[in-house]
């Protein structure tokens, strides 16, 4: 049995069983685990009235349990909006480096994230000290394409010479770097999606680069060898180059129309 309860508290409302997806609660009169099938979502522990229940598997952190007010959204769909109108990709930064305490602040934002089966899985990486190693890594591996994308025929070109390209090919002015390892590709887009709009709100900024992640497409082993700490079963599903921005664009671009099919 995975729940805490405690009767004295329990009032026999029956929200807690409401919301059990794994049909692992009953309430007659008061709650019961029945199930076994428990995968520690938390919603009957987020949407009791009384705090009668809690995750044993989290005992040790009630200090991060908070109450809210679900009847008002902190945030406007307008505000929202115009806050994602303005997001742009940045390759442009500054010399000015993120700290670890500033790291740790974004990914609060992943710490709320969803999970596919509530598996919690995906850690992150901060590349810093070792971004040129991996750099080298990453070109190693996927030079294999450099005839297809001219792309990595510069990275190739930029490590034997830095000064044969104006900017990195890939991280462009960019010293640091998130990397999120998973199981699961969606639980790391979403987590670092995540990530990437609270860095936004923190007045930094970045962009997404495809071509480092062919380095785990192409020999997931190999690169693996560079991160002994992470289980191999885990993906390089997300990286994200980050910093300070150093510049600012001042107006929204045309997009193609979204395409929606209602069935």
């Amino acid at each position: 049995m995975k729940l805490n309860i405690n009767t004295d508290k329990c009032i026999g409302c029956g929200l807690c069983e409401s919301v059990c997806i794994r049909d692992n609660i009953e309430v007659n009169p008061t709650v019961k685990e029945i199930g076994g099938d428990c995968f520690n979502c938390g919603h009957c522990m987020a949407i009791c009235p009384t705090g009668a229940i809690s995750l044993k598997i989290y005992e040790d952190q009630e200090d991060r349990v908070e109450k809210y007010d679900a009847t008002k959204i902190p945030i406007s769909s307008e505000d929202y909006l115009q806050f994602l109108k303005q997001r742009r990709s940045i390759r442009w930064f500054t010399n000015k480096k993120i700290d670890k305490e500033t790291f740790n602040t974004l990914f609060e934002a992943a710490y709320y994230s969803p999970s596919g089966m509530n598996k919690q899985d995906v850690e992150f990486v901060v590349l810093d000290e070792k971004l040129d190693e991996f750099m080298q890594l990453v070109y190693d591996i996927i030079k294999v394409e450099e005839n297809e994308f001219y792309r990595i025929k510069q990275l190739g070109e930029y490590l034997k010479d830095n000064t044969s390209h104006k900017y990195h090919p890939l991280l462009w002015t960019g010293h640091q770097l998130i990397l999120a390892f998973s199981t699961d590709i969606t639980s790391a887009v979403i987590a670092s999606t995540r990530v990437e709009l609270m860095a936004y709100t923190m007045g930094l900024g970045g962009f997404y680069s495809l071509f480092i992640l062919k380095a785990d497409q192409i020999d997931h082993d190999r690169l693996m060898e560079f991160f002994p700490e992470i289980d191999k079963n885990k993906h390089m599903n997300s990286t994200f180059v980050i910093g300070y921005p150093k510049k600012k664009f001042k107006r929204t671009i045309p997009h193609k129309k979204i395409k929606i099919t209602y069935a």
